[in-house]
């Protein structure tokens, strides 16, 4: 028990002071995620979405719901989360990639923090529009139950509302990057990681009092859970997959120093952008299908467009698949950009074997489209199976939506990368890591 690695992740002060920190912000986020927003009356919004919601209404609030915890059924002041942040952050990067100029700031003395000021101010914007659409959507509600907003004056509501949504979600980016640059592990993914398995208990009991009413049969149980523990191993085997290009450094002399004459590799991973890509299509669609599905009743249109955009729809899926493979080629071409990887083999005199130095780039762009290919596909399958999962075995979408898609590569993904960190802040400490072998890659 002494030498456990529970047990030594607490002697380190320095450990045990980040998971702390984690584990409180994560109370404080699953706090604000249940202070439902002034105004409205919880047991009559409960009963709307019991028993009044249409099933594409349901699916939409099932899938907006998933990723905040219970956040966004119970209207609470963080029910955004932090799906209006990376929205636009993808707006941003999409910018600096198609204007020269914005990326020539970025590249700068300080560029990155400026980028990253114009991605809260932009955050801003974009919650204020978003919930303008939540006032509508409560709007919506409170015709079909009357005195779901307990203020009679509505514009006092929708500013009230909109205020404190607002805030809400400023407050959750905010806690993200204190678990960032204070805790373990990445604290936007961490925010989202915690809002699914905050909904894992439901979700479990649902799926058990519907094998107890006779809707799903206990056999079909069996196998989605032999199925749901294949995919687990899939994905952790994929993740820990990475291709290692060779890069010899010549020797150099600097004074009276001697530097280089040594091997090493580049490791690129078979997914290089991991769970990137799923997270950025599924806030690209959250934008539009919350508008559609809020505002349908303004606009025929509208309307067409929320039924289209359901989750369960084929557009929604084929769209989302689109999305992923574009994502994953942009968002890899961003993080890995070969020209600069080749610029710096150069200026360090490296060399790649074989492979002539005028040729290095075309090499290693060579190299990612082979493995973004396969990479992306291998997230849009993963993306497809809830709806897979929800259309054969007639699961309910809460728990189809932890057997695959983005909920599980987050968890997995969270959970690898955190494991990872604290894994290395163990050895640092020299202290045994929480496994014998350690968390390895494979070379393909």
């Amino acid at each position: 028990m002494a030498n456990s690695p529970i047990v030594n992740m607490f002697k380190v002060k320095e450990l045990r002071a980040k998971l702390f920190f984690t584990l409180i912000i994560l109370a404080i986020f699953r706090l604000g995620s249940i202070l439902t927003i002034p105004g409205i009356n919880v047991a009559l919004l409960k009963q709307y979405f019991e028993s009044f919601a249409t099933e594409a209404e349901g699916a939409f609030a099932s899938y907006m719901d998933f990723f905040a915890g219970g956040a966004f059924e119970r209207f609470s002041v963080f029910m955004l989360g932090v799906m209006p942040y990376i929205s636009t952050q993808i707006i941003l990067q999409l910018a600096l990639v198609i204007f020269p100029g914005l990326k020539r700031i970025a590249q700068e003395d300080g560029g990155q923090q400026r980028v990253q000021a114009w991605t809260r101010v932009g955050t801003i914007f974009v919650c204020l529009f978003q919930s303008m659409a939540i006032t509508v959507y409560a709007s919506t509600i409170n015709q079909q139950v009357p005195g779901t907003i307990i203020f009679d004056n509505k514009v006092y509501f929708n500013l009230l509302a909109i205020l404190t949504v607002t805030t809400g979600s400023m407050v959750t980016v905010w806690i993200g990057n204190q678990i960032t640059a204070h805790g373990i592990g990445n604290g936007i993914s961490m925010l989202i990681f915690a809002g699914i398995v905050a909904r894992l208990p439901s979700a479990v009991y649902e799926l058990v009092k519907s094998v107890q009413r006779g809707d799903i049969n206990v056999v079909f149980v069996v196998v989605a859970v032999f199925v749901f523990l294949a995919i687990i191993g899939f994905v952790v085997f994929e993740q820990s997959g990475e291709r290692k290009i060779p890069v010899h450094y010549a020797k150099r002399v600097v004074g009276r120093k001697m530097y280089g004459g040594q091997t090493t590799y580049i490791p690129f991973k078979i997914n290089p952008s991991g769970v990137i890509p799923i997270i950025f299509a599924s806030a690209f669609l959250t934008f539009p299908l919350q508008i559609a599905n809020s505002l349908q009743t303004k606009a025929t249109w509208l309307s067409k467009v929320a039924t289209a955009l359901n989750p369960l729809g084929i557009w929604y899926n084929i769209i989302e698949v689109l999305l992923i493979v574009f994502f994953a080629y942009f968002y890899t071409q961003v993080t890995l950009n070969p020209t600069e990887i080749a610029k710096n083999i150069r200026e360090n005199g490296g060399s790649i074997p074989g492979i002539r130095t005028d040729k290095t780039e075309e090499y290693l762009q060579k190299v990612l489209n082979r493995l973004i290919l396969p990479g992306s596909l291998y997230l849009a399958a993963i993306a497809l199976l809830p709806t897979l999962i929800q259309i054969v075995f007639k699961f309910p979408q809460s728990i189809s939506m932890l057997m695959g898609g983005t909920s599980l590569l987050i968890l997995v993904g969270v959970d690898i990368d955190t494991m990872s960190q604290v894994e290395a802040l163990l050895k640092m400490h020299h202290h045994d890591g929480l496994t014998k072998r350690g968390f390895k890659s494979r070379n393909l």
